[in-house]
């Protein structure tokens, strides 16, 4: 929660797909900005086919996820197999890409599976944290990889 001039702004994480839009086309445009693809807002909106007021209207209000991950602490819920060196891969994975591992907690194995709670910092990353989850998820003995808190 973020309080300016006496109001109380509320973040939320919501899924793309139900995003507007206008507000995809928007952080399309910012990204495009960002990696210095076109010369000027205006060519980046025509790529997007979005009008520039449109994006003067959300840009200073929608981020990607990793913009606003990058140099924080993140906590994952990990559901992984029970079998040996999955947790292992893991973590492998985590600090093949410069995460730090703070805390890590692994529950009692049920039919199967086992619950793994990790909370890292994301300052030093090689990836953004969608691209991190997404390395998780392509593991074979990964079944949930679920993104529970940030600070």
């Amino acid at each position: 929660m973020k309080v300016k001039n006496d109001s109380v702004y509320e973040y939320y994480l919501v899924r793309e797909d139900i995003l507007p839009e206008a507000i995809k086309k928007t952080i399309r445009v910012k990204e495009i900005l960002r990696r210095h693809q076109t010369r000027t807002i205006n060519e980046a909106v025509q790529l997007m086919d979005l009008s520039r007021s449109a994006f003067y209207k959300y840009k200073d209000y929608v981020y990607p996820f990793h913009d606003l991950s990058q140099g924080r602490i993140v906590t994952f819920s990990i559901m992984i197999n029970d079998r040996p060196d999955e947790l292992s891969q893991v973590l492998n994975i985590v600090a093949g890409n410069n995460a730090s591992i703070l805390t890590i907690n692994q529950g009692i194995p049920l039919q199967g599976l086992a619950n793994v709670t990790m909370s890292i910092e994301t300052k030093n990353m090689k990836v953004t944290v969608e691209e991190l989850m997404k390395m998780l998820m392509k593991q074979p003995g990964i079944n949930t990889v679920k993104l529970i808190g940030q600070t």
